[in-house]
């Protein structure tokens, strides 16, 4: 598969990521693109060949994309990129990998490493299932991270959510001995499933035990949006898992 961006810079679609249930597939995500500034545009065509990886369906040689060798953080669904900006900031021992399907985000944050000078994140504008699945090497990775993903809230719904077995099993593979896998989200029912999920996946253990979540870590940043929902009284999980 070619780079997501044509040699004119201008953006073509991503391809969705698909499940396979019976004959159909369903959608993870819908592109909800919104407005793609003159700034975010700028940002991929001249960000892109410093920070994006393009898409090749083949492992990925990171140790040569970051031009050294040290613990890999992977971000799926980034958003605007503020906890994976966080993180590599206060993280420059290790390396953080992006992935983000929706442009603007990814033209935000791009803007947002070229003003920090950040030299330890590369990104992703791809389906996470399709990179995990051909890009990157079980057991490569130190962490892995889901903050917030698309709750699908209504019930008809729920078959689209990401977290499910096999995604589950997927992640679990690509866990180094000892790595650690992070969610986050503020919908209780989606809590709930990833408890039932998780919890039942060979090779990893919740910190928390079983249906257990922890305090936010300190390495996750509050967003401005998650302290609004706060102080209305909703609730915020963060879940744990450590690979065993």
């Amino acid at each position: 598969m070619t780079d997501p961006f044509s040699s004119d810079g201008r953006k073509a679609p991503p391809k969705p990521f698909t499940a396979t249930e019976g004959a159909r597939n369903i959608r993870s995500f819908v592109l909800r693109q919104g407005r793609f500034t003159d700034a975010q545009q700028r940002a991929f065509d001249e960000l892109w060949p410093r920070f994006g990886l393009a898409y090749a369906g083949t492992p990925r040689d990171f140790d040569a994309a970051f031009g050294r060798r040290a613990p890999r953080i992977l971000e799926i669904g980034f958003g605007n990129g503020e906890a994976l900006r966080y993180s590599a900031q206060r993280d420059p021992a290790r390396d953080h990998v992006g992935i983000e399907v929706h442009a603007p985000g990814v033209g935000r944050l791009l803007n947002a490493l070229d003003a920090d000078g950040a030299t330890n994140v590369k990104l992703y504008h791809h389906d996470a299932v399709e990179v995990l699945q051909h890009e990157i090497a079980d057991g490569s990775l130190d962490e892995a991270r889901i903050y917030f993903p698309d709750p699908w809230h209504k019930k008809r719904h729920h078959k689209r959510r990401l977290v499910n077995p096999a995604f589950a099993a997927l992640l679990v593979r690509k866990l180094a001995p000892g790595g650690r896998l992070h969610l986050a989200t503020d919908w209780q029912d989606y809590a709930e499933q990833m408890w039932d999920v998780l919890d039942t996946t060979p090779g990893i253990a919740n910190r928390a035990g079983p249906r257990g979540s922890v305090p936010r870590p300190d390495w996750r940043p509050q967003t401005h949006f998650e302290a609004r929902g706060l102080r209305l009284g909703h609730g915020v999980w963060d879940l744990l898992y450590d690979r065993c």
